[in-house]
């Protein structure tokens, strides 16, 4: 590949503020990768509360697609800097470089190269939504009846293979007492303080971790009570819970939103309760199929160890879950998601799209 020809591509597009809160810059970056796969192809795009997204595929006839390359062009915010894309050494500074816009181009541009040619249909799927939950994007489309039967998303992992993430619930925990003078404590029920001891009882159960652990985690976000007056004892209270947990969690894993919400109330006080907003499951592909195999094979061939990993995050990988699809997380190097010096690894661009275009003929 011509690799400054590629990063004068991948600095366009990192230049973009493509966040949840910038309806415009989302179909730009759509935009900019579209730009990149030629004609000769049917696009495909869908729209779900504000959130663009596109299906390309060679032909005019939808097919069930033997491959699916899944991408998301969306970030979180960072600062302004950070859409200015600069290089030191091997590393392509950017809000979105890691995470996952340098992987998305590189899909898109061996989607180009080789999709007419393969002997099977293969499809790109581009989202602008994954980083507030995938559900406009992946999810809208696969409710749209879009299908395949094994997908790679080209989430970071430095040539390593992601077959398991996990499930996410998002819940808020709200408490209810009774106002009184503060002189007065007997006089009221304050809400706080039984919103304090629910989440002790839930934090008993799940521990902070304080090292890298397979298994459900608990993070308290916030804590907040209308109340402003020092002397006047709180009578409402809520903490916003963000919850990850890994397919063996039964508690949690194929349970409703109902179903977790009920599960949760036994850790709360009387007057305290649970609002499951979100339930999402985990994610599991099956490491021994040919797919994952021929996957392996082609970064190890790149020199990389194609180790298989587990990741803490959640990603769109779990809708295809949901419908019994595999699907893996394979992308490039890097460091730094979400944070302010995240990097893409430039060395890893040519071999990750070079394995990555050997996994598609070798099928």
């Amino acid at each position: 590949m011509d690799t400054e020809s590629f990063l004068a591509v991948a600095g366009d597009l990192l230049s973009v503020t493509s966040t949840a809160d910038r309806p415009g810059e989302l179909h730009r970056a759509l935009d900019v990768v579209l730009g990149v796969i030629g004609p000769g192809v049917t696009i495909e795009r869908f729209e779900s509360r504000g959130k663009p997204s596109a299906l390309i595929y060679p032909g005019t006839g939808r097919p069930r697609f033997r491959v699916m390359l899944n991408a998301h062009l969306d970030v979180v915010p960072g600062e302004a800097h950070q859409f200015r894309p600069r290089r030191e050494g091997t590393r392509l500074y950017a809000r979105g470089a890691q995470d996952m816009k340098v992987s998305a181009l590189v899909a898109a541009q061996v989607f180009a190269e080789l999709a007419a040619g393969l002997p099977y249909p293969l499809g790109l799927q581009l989202v602008t939504d994954e980083e507030v939950g995938g559900r406009d994007g992946t999810r809208h489309q696969l409710e749209q009846g879009v299908s395949a039967d094994f997908v790679v998303i080209g989430e970071q992992s430095g040539l390593r293979i992601v077959t398991d993430s996990k499930g996410m619930v998002t819940v808020n925990l709200r408490a209810t007492g009774r106002s009184a003078h503060a002189a007065y404590p007997w006089l009221g029920d304050n809400a706080l303080l039984k919103l304090q001891r629910s989440l002790a009882n839930l934090l008993a159960r799940y521990p902070v971790a304080t090292e890298e652990a397979w298994r459900t985690t608990v993070n308290l976000a916030r804590i907040e009570t209308p109340n402003r007056a020092r002397n006047r004892i709180p009578d409402q209270a809520e903490a916003w819970l963000d919850i990850r947990f890994p397919p063996e969690d039964s508690d949690l894993n194929g349970k409703s939103p109902e179903d977790v919400a009920a599960y949760l109330a036994a850790f709360c006080e009387p007057g305290v309760r649970p609002d499951v907003d979100h339930a999402d499951p985990p994610h599991h592909a099956d490491r021994d199929r040919p797919e994952v195999r021929l996957l392996q094979k082609a970064a190890r061939d790149q020199g990389y160890s194609g180790d298989f990993q587990r990741k803490h995050g959640a990603a769109d990988g779990r809708y295809y879950y949901q419908r019994g699809v595999d699907a893996v997380i394979f992308g490039i190097g890097g460091d730094g998601q979400h944070g302010p010096d995240e990097y893409a690894d430039i060395a890893t661009i040519a071999p990750y799209r070079r394995a990555l275009a050997a996994f598609l003929r070798a099928l």
